[in-house]
Parts: C-alpha cells; sequence; structure tokens
C-alpha cells in the first residue's frame, strides 16, 4: 500500500531519532549561518526564515538547476500541522461564544459517529481532542495515494479501526485524528464547513490575504512559491519535485496554505487577544500536559491545545507548532517575550541532523531579538 506521509511536526526518520541527536546544536547561533547550514551542509532546495520585527533571511534558490532567488516573506507554502493551532482557535472561538464546551464529550456534538475499536466519543472530551489526549489512533498512515481519497469520516473510520493509543486523557500521543475531528466539530456547531468559518473568523479578521484553504481537486499553489521537493507520495522509492499536491485531502490536521508574514501575523493575533477573549485564550496555554515520548516529539516539553511549549537555549520559552508534508516542513512561533519567527525548507527533515539544524535555526530567530 502506498502510504500516506505524516501531516506531523517533522518526519518519521527524524521523529525516531532520540533526543541525543537533537542536542548536537547547542545554544543558539547565528540566523543566517543556520539557513545556509540547511542549504549547504543539510541539502535543502531553499530555506526562508521571517521574524516579527520584519525581518527576511532566505538561503538557497526557489527551483532547483537556476539561479531563482528564494520566494520572500510573502511566498506561500503548505503549513502542514501548523494547521492545528488554526483550528484550536476556531474551537476556542465558540468556546467564547457559549456553543461548545471544552470538557463535554464529543458524544454531544458528533453524535454516534466517534465510535469503535479506537475510541469513543462518549469518553473523550474536546478538550483531549485538542490537546492530543484523546487515544485515538492515527489514520494518515493509512491512505493510499494511488487510489480514491475516501471523505472525512472515511478517514475517521480508518482510525477507528485501529488500536487507540491510550484511554482518554491517559498520556499525550500525537495523532492527526484528533484535528480531523475537531474540523468536524466545528462543521457540525456552526451548520458550516470549516475552511468558511476559518476564514471568515480568522484570516479575514487578520487580514491573512496570502492564507487559504485548497479547493477539492486544487494541486498547485496560488500566488508566488518556491518549488517543492521531496519523496513522492504515489510512488515512496522515488524522489521529485512535489509541489502539486491534492491540498484539500488534507483537511483539518494540515491543508492550509500560507505565508511567512501570514503566520507570524497569526501568532501576534492569538497572543494580542485579537481572535478569542483572554478568559477563553488561557485554555489554549494552562493547564499543559507532559508530551510523553520527547525522543519522538523535540520540539517541546509541554503542550496545550493546538501547540507546544519549548524552553529556548538563551531562557525563556516560545509557544510553537510545526509540520511536514512532501516537501516542505516549517516551525512557526512566538516566544513569551513577543518575537515571532516562521521558518521552512522546501523539502523535508527526514534525518536527525537535518531536524536538528532546522529547530535550531528556529532557536536562533528567536534568540536574536
Amino acid at each position: 500500500m502506498r502510504r500516506m506521509a505524516a501531516v506531523g511536526v517533522l518526519t518519521a526518520v527524524a521523529l525516531s531519532a532520540g533526543a541525543p541527536a537533537f542536542a548536537a546544536a547547542a545554544g543558539p547561533a547565528d540566523p543566517q549561518t543556520m539557513l545556509d547550514t540547511l542549504t549547504k551542509a543539510d541539502g535543502f532546495t531553499g530555506a526562508l526564515l521571517h521574524t516579527s520585527d520584519g525581518g527576511t533571511l532566505t538561503s538557497g534558490v526557489a527551483e532547483r538547476g537556476t539561479d531563482t532567488p528564494m520566494v520572500g516573506a510573502e511566498g506561500r507554502f503548505r503549513i502542514a500541522s501548523v494547521t492545528k493551532p488554526v483550528m484550536a482557535v476556531a474551537v476556542l472561538q465558540l468556546v467564547a461564544q457559549g456553543r461548545i464546551e471544552l470538557d463535554a464529550p464529543l458524544e454531544r456534538y458528533l453524535p454516534g459517529v466517534v465510535r469503535g475499536k479506537g475510541g469513543d466519543g462518549r469518553k473523550i472530551t474536546v478538550r483531549q481532542v485538542l490537546q492530543q489526549t484523546s487515544g485515538l489512533p492515527e489514520y494518515v498512515f493509512l491512505v493510499d495515494w494511488n487510489k480514491p481519497f475516501p471523505d472525512t469520516k472515511g478517514y475517521l473510520a480508518l482510525a477507528l479501526a485501529q488500536k487507540p493509543t491510550g484511554k482518554p486523557g491517559e498520556r499525550w500521543a500525537y495523532s492527526n485524528t484528533n484535528y480531523l475531528v475537531a474540523g468536524m466539530i466545528v462543521n457540525r456547531v456552526t451548520g458550516q464547513d470549516f475552511r468558511v468559518v476559518t476564514a471568515r473568523n480568522i484570516f479575514g479578521r487578520l487580514g491573512l490575504k496570502g492564507t487559504y484553504w485548497p479547493r477539492r481537486g486544487e494541486t498547485g499553489l496560488r500566488g508566488p512559491h518556491a518549488r517543492f521537493y521531496g519523496t513522492l507520495p504515489t510512488a515512496p522509492d522515488k524522489e521529485g519535485d512535489v509541489t502539486a499536491l491534492p491540498g484539500y485531502e488534507l483537511g483539518a490536521s494540515g491543508g492550509l496554505v500560507s505565508t511567512p508574514a501570514d503566520m507570524n501575523r497569526f501568532w501576534e493575533g492569538v497572543f494580542n487577544g485579537e481572535l478569542v477573549p483572554d478568559a477563553t485564550l488561557r485554555a489554549m496555554f494552562s493547564p499543559t500536559v507532559a508530551t510523553a515520548d520527547p525522543e519522538r516529539w523535540p520540539l517541546s516539553e509541554r503542550y496545550g491545545l493546538g501547540l507546544g511549549k519549548r524552553k529556548l537555549p538563551c531562557g525563556g520559552t516560545a509557544w510553537l507548532h510545526g509540520g511536514d508534508v512532501p516537501g516542505v516542513t516549517v516551525l512557526s512561533g512566538r516566544s513569551e517575550r513577543g518575537r515571532t519567527a516562521t521558518v521552512y525548507v522546501t523539502g523535508s527533515a527526514d534525518t536527525p541532523r537535518k531536524a536538528a539544524d532546522l529547530i535550531a535555526t528556529f532557536d536562533a530567530a528567536m534568540c536574536a531579538g
């Protein structure tokens, strides 16, 4: 079976490498030096870093075999699982309106939908879904790219046929299925597709003009963008240009297209209270849960609702998320001092060294201001 690549944080090879590999880059380095490491030592075609002070640094080129400069902060790319904090905010907006309760069971909003070997919606809460403690198993590795994609219920059925990762609330376990369900909740509560809801209540409110959900059947990227390279989803033994992907199919767990400038603006909007009232927003950051497997989740030690909490080498913390789809790996977030940063490469950080260097680049950006 040809399996769908993970819409998660970094890639399976990097995540399974163990903590020591990620400790190699000790202390914050110079951001441009780290970007150049990504392209020159790690072999990525292009790399970009954009920070809240308006600074944009690039390395490499936008297309292999050319001298085309790497696109800037307005260039579009698939943000993969950085979609998750966006969806978490969409749910919290409905919490603030009194239309969703975080500690209510999924059954209240999706009656009879989450039922199977992999989980029971009568026992799983909305908070556990957003915090990755629901026990719902992963679905993305079970999707065959060489066959017609199922609908959302079909994806969920794939997950629910598997063994759960644990009892609801028992432990943290990253699963894209959680955010598949989050999108279904937004659909049911609002009576509109989550794409419409987020476009109106998040992108529109913040003026994120470069951010959009791909249409059904749309495989290209709108507007300026680099080319992206990686393992072909339909032929895992081959590597090539994967700029064209069925982005609609990635859905609420990782389907968004955005820009570095828009992503940094999103974090500012979240932390400035432009999207969710402070009283509700606090639930996003507290309480957090320990990420149960630090060797497979090197980005942060704690996880809130749709984002992780990372200790920075220069002191202090950052709230962030990351993601990867074929051809791109991205990290994006905000430090407690108010600095935002988004860094991505036009390839997959699929080795311990590449993953460590990408994380070190994010740290360098956070510590430079």
